[in-house]
């Protein structure tokens, strides 16, 4: 018999985000691979089954993500291709800012091994909540703060532009944790190009545990160069210009109802 994978979400707050589907693939898998930085995440999951095996040893100081995230990849899929049931458990949504949970899952289908996600509540969801943000009112742009650095982007100031993994901003080895104010600055001179430099921006960190406050520290743009990132923190910046109709497009529209 070939084995099977499920990657699923545990939710960005210990305890209480993890959905009814998820808990119970963890509670009936034969191994649980566990991908959750909080050494309390891992403890709460081996709470649900036996065998639980914690990815994070696989980092290393100094060594490449891409090598840890193959080496990830291949032990979960080692399991699967035993023949057993195995379940990826990754903090907040396996498929957000997590290649593992996708890469697993695409090598598992060119194999013919079932393979799928289930979803779980993400930082973006968070953030949603905790800052009151509405991304149908206005639209949201997200990037990952060194690809936004690396490649050519168009910007719309008349929507939201949100960047994950700020405190990493032009690590191009992928072998760090954080980058220096220097890289921080290529950053800032990019968004200068958008804003003003007195634009308020803000930095966002979900809350992990119950215990836990929402970061969602207002700042000036130009203020980022020297604020407290963690690996956690995005960096929100709201609209800075009105939005603008499209008059043609509005007139064939009122063309178009008239005739109705």
């Amino acid at each position: 018999m070939s084995g099977s994978l499920v990657c699923v979400g545990l939710g960005m707050k210990l305890g209480a985000h993890i959905s009814p589907i998820c808990r119970s693939h963890i509670e009936q898998a034969d191994v649980v691979f566990c991908a959750a930085a909080d050494s309390l995440f891992e403890m709460w999951v081996n709470e649900m089954n036996p065998d639980v095996r914690s990815l994070q040893p696989y980092y290393a100081e100094g060594k490449s993500r891409y090598q840890t995230y193959k080496e990830m990849v291949k032990a979960i899929l080692a399991e699967v291709k035993s023949g057993k049931k195995v379940v990826a458990a990754f903090y907040g949504h396996p498929g957000v800012f997590a290649r593992v949970a996708h890469d697993a899952i695409e090598q598992a289908h060119a194999q013919q091994l079932p393979a799928y996600m289930e979803p779980g509540i993400s930082a973006e969801s968070c953030l949603y909540a905790d800052l009151g943000i509405d991304p149908g009112k206005y639209g949201c742009q997200h990037f990952e703060t060194s690809q936004f650095m690396f490649y050519q982007r168009n910007v719309d100031t008349a929507g939201y532009l949100i960047l994950w993994q700020v405190a990493v901003a032009g690590d191009r080895k992928l072998t760090r944790y954080a980058t220096g104010q220097q890289y921080r600055e290529v950053l800032i001179n990019l968004l200068l190009q958008h804003y003003p430099a007195d634009h308020l921006i803000t930095l966002y960190e979900a809350a992990v545990l119950p215990i836990d406050t929402v970061r969602k520290e207002v700042i000036k743009l130009k203020d980022l160069l020297t604020a407290e990132l963690t690996q956690a923190t995005t960096l929100v910046l709201p609209p800075a210009v009105e939005l603008v109709k499209n008059q043609q497009v509005m007139d064939l529209l009122t063309s178009l109802d008239a005739a109705q």
